[in-house]
């Protein structure tokens, strides 16, 4: 039983790091595609008014 203690206390550490990692790439990925999405929304409105204002 101590040995299972010993190698779960080892493991504990590196799942914990392995989990922040997980969350932090998940929200920066989540913010690259949240950017993106709002780039390609200005695009779209700024080349209506460009159409709107060339016609």
């Amino acid at each position: 039983m101590n040995t299972f203690l010993a190698v779960l206390a080892g493991l504990i550490p590196s799942v914990g790091v392995g989990l922040l990692f997980w969350l932090a790439m998940r929200k920066i990925m989540h913010a690259d595609r949240n950017e993106r999405l709002a780039l390609d929304r200005m695009d779209a409105e700024e080349n209506e008014t460009a159409k709107g204002t060339t016609a």
